[in-house]
């Protein structure tokens, strides 16, 4: 609602401002107004007006041209100052009006009776006005009226403001006010800029502790401390939960270095005795014009916000190629969708793993592979990390499953009992009935958990999360095989020995691949594998390329062996050929 207006000079004129603006729904209502006016009270001419310092804005009207004019000309100037129902039965006469260019040119206005718009506290933001050619005089019925339907438009307006374009917490224009701001008042260059204040997550914890009255306090707060320490001269906005937004001239010198300054230290308060630190971070459109919409506008603000959040930094401008990447990313997203549906352009390769004590082939690691429609073959690395983010990865790992589980069952049929691992997510294990699924899918198609090993991905998550670990338990208790990939990439933490439950320890390439030239490598790896040993995992190193590592690895302890140096990932058929002749030869690399 339009309230507070006669304590509070600066929301006056925000809410003025945006009355003043063009807004099409709103004007359309008002111009139903003031034709209902000229009916009841038989007038020719009747209008709307919104009045600033400066102007007088016309903003629905009955047989009238003028959309604007000085306050030295404006009739209802007396009206506002008054406070009430102003009537002039002849402007002629009257000395105020009577050297008016509306008075003095045609179509000469004779008579004006004009009622103010008040708030809810009385404050007067604009007038409803008749006005006729000729002189009259309006009986005490008429008065009434006309008095009914000026509190009608006040009501009208009020209802207006407060439902569709104000933030019920903060009491500032929201983001749809925004949007059409905007349009109608931005400069011809200029740019966006949002602030995003609080982590969400924590917000909605403090509700829960506090109640939504803390949290409503303290995004009061948050405004009035973002006002105060950018003295603002543009008009702030509300544009969601803790964000708040402006847009200003492009050339502006307020820079985004600068506004990250004036905000460090920034607090806002949940009660006067709880202050609490601001989490800020800024995202600015970069230069924009009129020829772009609004919503486009918006999102190049928020798209550099979340790119700020994402990289930890305090602030960040809108730039075009990163933007491009991250439509891309959603492109790739919605393409992969429509490929699992259709069940095209996505397949599985198979490397090979070879023991190191007899040369033969252990098994084989199923890898996902990507053939788009446009842009030819898509990188796991580049399509996973999105996957995992989505609902999809669900999708996406029950298609690796069911084709490496067919593919174990044609194998079968031409004789190749060669087992196959799949790489899952601590989600996939999550899940409270996956080791039960997994297991009748293995028996529907006649096959052996044991065929079915499952590498473990995202080892920190599947440590924080209770019930990945207790999927892991019910896996190995079915007899599916369990992996340990990527060990000693990144922070590897001994604690995962004993607290998941597994049979392989897959060596990261990064440990192994320096062993043959660097000596604090090969002790690294030698004792990594004696320890792995002697809690009885087999061990097996990934990305070897090369035999002299290979030899080394032997010579170490390390069970098997993954890698270009015996194999590249392989389609069935082709991995079917290398399995014969790698049987018929086994010692050869």
């Amino acid at each position: 609602m339009l309230t507070d207006l006669s304590s509070d000079e600066s929301k006056k004129r925000a809410a003025i401002d945006l009355l003043k603006n063009h807004d099409e729904v709103r004007d359309e209502a008002l111009k139903k107004y003031t034709r209902l006016a000229c009916q009841l009270l038989k007038m020719p001419m009747c209008f709307v007006s919104v009045m600033d310092d400066e102007k007088q804005y016309i903003k629905s009207a009955q047989n009238m041209a003028v959309t604007e004019t000085t306050l030295s000309e404006a009739f209802c100037t007396n009206t506002m100052e008054q406070g009430e129902t102003y009537i002039c039965p002849d402007t002629v006469r009257h000395p105020d009006f009577s050297h008016y260019q509306a008075v003095t040119e045609a179509p000469f206005v004779r008579f004006y009776a004009g009622s103010p718009l008040k708030t809810q506290d009385g404050v007067a933001v604009g007038t409803l006005c008749v006005l006729d050619t000729q002189p009259r005089v309006l009986s005490d019925e008429q008065i009434e009226i006309f008095e009914t339907l000026a509190g009608l438009v006040s009501g009208f307006l009020a209802s207006w403001h407060a439902v569709g374009y104000i933030d019920i917490v903060t009491l500032l224009p929201n983001r749809q006010r925004m949007l059409k701001d905007i349009t109608v008042s931005a400069e011809d260059t200029f740019k966006l800029i949002i602030i995003d204040c609080i982590d969400m997550p924590f917000a909605y914890e403090m509700a829960r502790s506090l109640g939504m009255t803390a949290v409503e306090n303290l995004l009061r707060d948050m405004a009035v401390q973002i006002q105060s320490r950018l003295q603002m001269s543009a008009q702030l906005y509300a544009v969601a939960v803790g964000r708040f937004a402006w847009f200003t001239h492009v050339n502006d010198g307020a820079t985004l270095e600068n506004i990250s300054l004036r905000l460090r230290g920034i607090q806002a308060r949940i009660n006067p005795e709880v202050p609490l630190d601001l989490d800020i971070h800024i995202g600015d459109s970069g230069p924009c014009d009129k020829t772009m919409t609004p919503v486009e506008i918006l999102r190049r603000a928020v798209s550099a916000l979340h790119e700020a959040i994402s990289r930890e930094h305090r602030f960040m401008t809108f730039d075009a190629t990163l933007d491009d990447r991250k439509k891309n990313d959603f492109s790739l997203l919605t393409g992969l969708r429509k490929a699992l549906q259709e069940d095209r352009g996505l397949y599985l390769v198979y490397q090979p793993k070879i023991s190191l004590a007899t040369g033969l082939v252990t098994g084989v690691e199923a890898l996902l592979r990507w053939k788009h429609s446009e842009h030819g073959e898509v990188l796991p690395g580049l399509f996973i990390p999105l996957v995992e983010r989505t609902s999809l990865m669900r999708e996406l790992t029950e298609w690796v499953i069911d084709h490496a589980i067919t593919q174990l069952s044609q194998w079968r049929d031409r004789g190749i009992l060669l087992p196959v691992s799949v790489n899952l997510a601590a989600s996939d294990f999550s899940r409270p009935d996956f080791a039960d699924e997994l297991e009748q899918k293995m028996y529907n198609a006649g096959l052996t958990p044991a065929l079915l090993a499952v590498e473990c991905l995202e080892t920190e998550r599947m440590l924080e999360s209770p019930a990945a670990l207790h999927g892991l338990e019910m896996l190995k208790l079915r007899g599916f095989k369990i992996s340990l990939d990527d060990f000693g990439s990144g922070y590897s933490n001994i604690n995962y020995l004993r607290q998941i439950p597994m049979d392989v320890i897959k060596l990261d390439r990064s440990i192994v691949s320096n062993i043959a030239s660097d000596k604090a490598s090969r002790i690294i790896v030698r004792n990594v594998i004696r320890l792995l040993k002697q809690l009885d995992y087999v061990v097996l190193a990934e990305g070897v390329e090369d035999e002299k590592t290979v030899g080394m690895l032997r010579a170490l302890g390390c069970d098997e062996v993954q890698g270009y140096v015996y194999s590249r990932p392989l389609n069935p058929r082709d991995l079917e050929v290398w399995y014969h002749a790698r049987n018929e030869d086994p010692v050869k690399p």
